[in-house]
C-alpha cells in the first residue's frame, strides 16, 4: 500500500485536545447525499455549518471502512480504504478539508483488537498452518487455553476460541466469534498498524480514537487485559506519532476503572486522552438517588494524570450505558432505575439514549450536559443528544441508539430522500420522541430550544479554559442533594453548584477562603451578592444550576 503525501491541514495548536468539545457521529446515519438510505461523507459535509454553529470543535467518526457490517463496522475487512456506501476516499478528503475550514478536527476510529473474519489477512491466515499470515492471528490446538479470561459479550458468546475447520484450529476472540484478534506479540503486525495510521494522517487526520486498548495482549495464567506487554505495543504506535506527527491526538477506549486506566498515560507518552467511564454510570446514579456522593466518590479517586493529558467524559454514546465498572449492588440498582423494560438491557449495560433515559424531562436532560461541562476533561456530545433524539430498544443489538439523525418534520426526517424501507436505519416513531417532535431546524429557530440552549451552554463553557484545564476542589455542604465545586486555573475561579433533587433546595456553602468575591452568573452576566465571612446562601430550583466566574471588584 502505497502512502499519501502529507497535507496541509489547518494549524494545531498545543494541546487543542485539551480544550476540545468533541461530537460523536456515525456517516451512515447522519445525512445521506445519495438517496440510497445511507449517510455518506457528501452528506456529511453539507452539515458541518450545523455542527460548527454548535460550538463543538472536533467531530469523532464512527468506522468508515469497508465491512461486512456484523458489528456496525468494528469488523474491519481494509483498513486503507472508505465503504463504498460512504463515498470515496476523495470524498473523504473533501469532507476533511471542509472540516478544517471551519476549524473543526476529525478523530478516526482505530481498531486494533481484531479485523473481520472477511479481511484478507485472516482469510490467508485461516486457510493453511504454513501461511506467512498465520501468525498475525492467535491460535491454538485446543481451546483450554487463557482459562477463567471473561467473556465480554455474554449473550452472545460462550467462549473466547472459536473453531477454522480449513487449518483445524482455534482462534482466539474477545469479542464476536467473526472477530479473530490480531497477534501483537508479532512485530509485523505492529508495523502494519502504524502504516495504517500513517496513511489516515497522511491525508490530515487529526487523531484515533483507539478501540478496546486493554485487549491487545495475552498471557497464560492472567486476566488477558491490561498486561505490561499492552503498553509496549502503545508506546511503539505514540513513538512513531510524536516522531512524525506530534500534533496528532490517540484517545484510549479502555472500560476500566480509572485507577487502571491511568497507566495508559504513562508518563505522557503513551494516550493523550482516555474515556472515564464510571464518571458517567456516576452522573446517572446521582441524579437518580438526589445525592453527591457517587460523583465526589469517582473524582476523588480518580488519579491524578500528567499536564499533556485529558479524560474524555460523555454522558451516552454509540454502545449501551456500560455496567461492567460498578458493585453488583450498583449494577442492580441502575437496572431497576433506568431498564424496567427488559428489551432496554444488553450485556452488562443499557442500550439506551440520554433523554428516554430521563424520561425527556428537559431539567434533567439540562442539569446532565451542565455536568458534563463542567466536570475535569474533554466533553464528548452524542449526535442527536443535542435536540433530544430518542430510540428504539426492539432494533436489536445496540441499533436502537444509531438511527437516523432528526433533521425536518418532512420525508424520513430529512436524513434521506429514500424510500423508508431502504433506511440504514427505522426513523423514531415513538409520539414522544419522533422526528415530527424533536427535529433539529425548527430547534434552530426557536430561541428556548435545547439545541439553542446547548449552544449557550458550550459556548459559555468555550469563554474559560477552567472548565478544560483547571483543577476542581469540593465544597461538601450539609445538604447532600446540593453538589457544589471549585474550578480554578492561575487566578480564575469559576464556581458551580447543582441541585441534583426534583424539589428546590437551600444550601449553605462555606466560601470564607473567597471572602470579598463578587460571583457573576456567566449565563445572564448578573452579579450577586459579594461573599462574606458567613455561609454563603443560595437556593435553586429543581435540578437547577449555577455557574459563578468569582470576581475581585
Amino acid at each position: 500500500m502505497s502512502l499519501p503525501m502529507p497535507v496541509p491541514t489547518t494549524a494545531r495548536q498545543p494541546l487543542w485536545y485539551k480544550d476540545a468539545v468533541i461530537y460523536q457521529l456515525h456517516v451512515k446515519t447522519f445525512a445521506d447525499s445519495n438517496g440510497d438510505g445511507i449517510g455518506d461523507f457528501r452528506g456529511l459535509s453539507s452539515k458541518l455549518n450545523y455542527l460548527a454553529d454548535l460550538g463543538v470543535t472536533c467531530l469523532w467518526l464512527l468506522p468508515m471502512y469497508p465491512s461486512p457490517f456484523r458489528d456496525d463496522g468494528y469488523d474491519i475487512a481494509d483498513y486503507y480504504s472508505i465503504h463504498p456506501s460512504y463515498g470515496t476516499l476523495d470524498d473523504f478528503r473533501e469532507f476533511l478539508e471542509a472540516a478544517h475550514t471551519r476549524r473543526l478536527q476529525v478523530v478516526t476510529e482505530l481498531v486494533l483488537n481484531h479485523t473481520s473474519d472477511q479481511h484478507t489477512w485472516f482469510k490467508e491466515a485461516r486457510m493453511s498452518r504454513n501461511n506467512p499470515r498465520r501468525d498475525w492471528y492467535v491460535w491454538s490446538d485446543t481451546d483450554d487455553k487463557y482459562r477463567g479470561v471473561r467473556i465480554i459479550f455474554i449473550d452472545t458468546e460462550r467462549s473466547n476460541w472459536a473453531w477454522a475447520p480449513e487449518s483445524k484450529a482455534y482462534y482466539w476472540h474477545r469479542f464476536f466469534s467473526h472477530q479473530p484478534d490480531l497477534n501483537y506479540d508479532n512485530p509485523a503486525v505492529r508495523e502494519e498498524m502504524w502504516n495504517v495510521m500513517r496513511f489516515w494522517l497522511g491525508l490530515g487526520v487529526d487523531g484515533f480514537r483507539v478501540d478496546a486498548v486493554p485487549y491487545l495482549i495475552e498471557r497464560e495464567g492472567t486476566s488477558c487485559e491490561n498486561l505490561p506487554e499492552t503498553h509496549d505495543v502503545v508506546k511503539f504506535l505514540r513513538a512513531n506519532l510524536a516522531e512524525h506527527f506530534p500534533d496528532r491526538m490517540l484517545l484510549a477506549d479502555a472500560n476500566q476503572p480509572p485507577e487502571l486506566v491511568r497507566p495508559y498515560f504513562s508518563e505522557g507518552d503513551e494516550f493523550h486522552m482516555a474515556f472515564h467511564f464510571p464518571l458517567m454510570t456516576r452522573m446517572f446514579m446521582a441524579v437518580r438517588l438526589e445525592d453527591r456522593k457517587p460523583l465526589v466518590e469517582v473524582i476523588e479517586r480518580t488519579p491524578e494524570i500528567p499536564e499533556t493529558c485529558q479524560w474524555g467524559i460523555f454522558l451516552r454514546n454509540h454502545d449501551e450505558l456500560t455496567l461492567e465498572m460498578v458493585s453488583d449492588v450498583e449494577r442492580a440498582y441502575m437496572i431497576d432505575e433506568y431498564a424496567r423494560d427488559p428489551a432496554s438491557r444488553i450485556y452488562l449495560g443499557i442500550r439506551r439514549r440520554l433523554a428516554p433515559l430521563l424520561d425527556g424531562d428537559r431539567r434533567r436532560i439540562e442539569l446532565m450536559n451542565g455536568l458534563l461541562m463542567s466536570m475535569p476533561g474533554s466533553p464528548i456530545i452524542y449526535y442527536g443528544d443535542e435536540i433530544g433524539m430518542g430510540d428504539n430498544i426492539y432494533l436489536g443489538d445496540r441499533n436502537g441508539v444509531r438511527t437516523p439523525m432528526q433533521w425536518n418534520g418532512g420525508w424520513n426526517a430529512g436524513f434521506s430522500t429514500a424510500d423508508p424501507e431502504r433506511l440504514a436505519q427505522p426513523q423514531i416513531s415513538n409520539h414522544q420522541f419522533c422526528y415530527q417532535a424533536r427535529k433539529g431546524e425548527s430547534q434552530t429557530r426557536a430561541d428556548h430550544s435545547l439545541l439553542n440552549w446547548m449552544r449557550r451552554l458550550i459556548s459559555v463553557r468555550q469563554s474559560t479554559a477552567v472548565f478544560s484545564r483547571g483543577t476542581t476542589t469540593f465544597l461538601m455542604p450539609a445538604n447532600h442533594r446540593v453538589l457544589a465545586y471549585l474550578r480554578s486555573l492561575g487566578r480564575e475561579q469559576v464556581l458551580c453548584v447543582y441541585n441534583l433533587s426534583n424539589s428546590a433546595q437551600a444550601v449553605e456553602l462555606d466560601l470564607q477562603s473567597l471572602a470579598g468575591a463578587v460571583p457573576i452568573e456567566m449565563f445572564g452576566r448578573s452579579l450577586f451578592p459579594r461573599i462574606g465571612e458567613l455561609p454563603y446562601m443560595l437556593t435553586l430550583e429543581p435540578y437547577a444550576f449555577f455557574w459563578f466566574r468569582l470576581r475581585r471588584l
